[in-house]
């Protein structure tokens, strides 16, 4: 009888906030990911996301584009995954498409050396199992940034390639409040790498999902993510992407009005599958 009441009670509370837009999964850290219809999400958020990442075999530091004047170019290079990863199976074989066009996947001997050539830092291509994992970030020069034109090591947690959490769950409210604070700016999703994004029941320009930190997230009939804490943005959102301009004005525009958040992190409280359209609520 308790539960049932527990259940009636936690039903009454959700409340809806609008349906799942679009899913994206990155095999690559800091390489361009490929948007889903579906995925299934695990205790490690959507499979096959960060599964793989390239080391810098010099200094032994995950290459990120958070440090774009070595690592920009990795916006140029595609990754997708061979296969549809299943939960409990070997992650497929990575393929990634060069910025000439060409294709190099994991586990082809040459794979390391064709990486290393179009970057021209020498890398090795990994999956993340690594114990201590780091990357370098720099801070560009904006006002409002607690740390400016510097450059600094950060840790992530061990085995994942994630910068602080499994899932990052971004609203089109926010993008569109973004581009009317700043109208040249193109606020589209693919500039900050969210995994979810959700669209409004309802027309809204506004930074919803500031409110859900500490609140979990519904998505359809079994998903259940814990939003944990803002996302603070980085330089990567300012970077050029396929016809995506570099532009200071979308980061600067974040820390102007927002604290430099743009989106959420949740950790996985219950998995399952979700798609797209899927409904979703907060409680």
């Amino acid at each position: 009888m308790a539960a049932l009441q527990t259940e009636t009670i936690a039903k009454q509370v959700r409340v809806p906030v609008g349906s799942v837009a679009s899913l994206w999964r990155y095999p690559v850290k800091s390489m361009i990911g490929e948007e889903l219809d579906a995925s299934s999400i695990t205790e490690r958020g959507l499979i096959g996301d960060r599964a793989y990442a390239l080391v810098d075999q010099v200094p032994g530091k995950i290459a990120s584009a958070k440090n774009p004047r070595k690592w920009g170019k990795l916006f140029d290079f595609q990754a997708s995954l061979t296969d549809a990863p299943r939960i409990g199976e070997k992650m497929p074989n990575v393929r990634i498409t060069l910025p000439d066009g060409k294709l190099v996947t994991g586990g082809q001997p040459e794979a390391d050396s064709l990486l290393s050539e179009a970057l021209g830092v020498k890398v090795k291509l990994v999956t993340s199992s690594l114990e201590k994992p780091s990357y370098e970030e720099y801070w560009p020069d904006i006002e409002g940034l607690a740390k400016r034109n510097t450059v600094t090591e950060e840790l992530m947690p061990p085995q994942t390639f994630f910068d602080a959490a499994v899932v990052h769950i971004l609203t089109m409210g926010t993008l569109d409040r973004l581009h009317e604070l700043y109208p040249e700016g193109r606020f589209e999703a693919r500039r900050f790498r969210p995994n979810i994004v959700i669209a409004p029941s309802t027309p809204v320009k506004d930074f919803a999902e500031n409110d859900w930190v500490n609140r979990t997230l519904i998505l359809g009939e079994e998903v259940r993510l814990k939003v944990t804490s803002h996302c603070t943005r980085c330089v990567m959102t300012t970077l050029p992407q396929g016809d995506l301009p570099h532009d200071l004005g979308i980061l600067r525009t974040a820390v102007h009005y927002n604290r430099v958040i743009v989106g959420v992190y949740a950790s996985v409280e219950k998995g399952g599958h979700v798609e797209r359209g899927d409904d979703a609520w907060i409680e």
